[in-house]
């Protein structure tokens, strides 16, 4: 389950979009700062498997290059995004975690040191829905990996949504509760090899 949000890729809750009936379409750029201004955040979430099953957890990101996935109870797996790498944690396994290059998934596209969405083919589709903007962005050099479609509402802006679409067509859609920027997120939270050590994975 893991293994297909991730690798096609990589990362839509309870929680209700806010925002008038027609919501204008926001800017480009506004979004990309939007992002951009995020360091550390957290958030609960709601997973929609392309099976149509259901997970929560806890989401955590640290720009650039770092999110945490943990998942509850029964399924608790861990899913890390640290050193350009992703690994994926089997809490039934007792073999270190599989792992894989972040720059391959499309959640790369939005941890990123600097996103700038007017990058050449990088927008695939910029349109409202309802209460929302949503953003569809690919890496305009490797199409092939899949995209992540974002979901936006404003005033002011804020990530509800995204929704990875994988190499295979498959989709994982991650619905936030409430992403709140934090600045006491630890970087050992990210750090694969200290988390395969304190598993005993070595």
């Amino acid at each position: 389950m893991k293994r297909r949000f991730f690798l096609g890729a990589a990362l839509a809750a309870i929680g209700t979009l806010t925002g008038p009936a027609m919501a204008q379409k926001i800017p480009l750029g506004e979004l990309a700062g939007y992002i951009n201004s995020i360091q550390s955040a957290k958030s609960g979430f709601t997973q929609i498997n392309d099976d149509g099953s259901i997970t929560t957890g806890d989401i955590f990101i640290k720009r650039p290059g770092r999110a945490r996935f943990d998942y509850a109870a029964p399924d608790n797996s861990l899913v890390i995004a640290g050193g350009g790498q992703v690994a994926i944690f089997d809490p039934k396994s007792n073999v270190p975690p599989e792992q894989f290059p972040l720059a391959r998934t499309p959640l790369n596209l939005i941890l990123g040191r600097n996103i700038d969405f007017n990058r050449s083919n990088m927008i695939v589709g910029h349109s409202v829905d309802g209460e929302a903007t949503v953003v569809t962005v690919q890496d305009p050099a490797h199409p092939e990996y899949g995209n992540i479609q974002l979901k936006f509402t404003g005033n002011p802006v804020q990530l509800r949504q995204w929704v990875i679409t994988n190499d295979a067509g498959q989709q994982t859609t991650v619905i936030m509760q409430s992403l709140e920027k934090t600045s006491s997120i630890p970087s050992r939270m990210f750090n694969i090899p200290q988390e395969i050590q304190a598993r005993g994975l070595n």
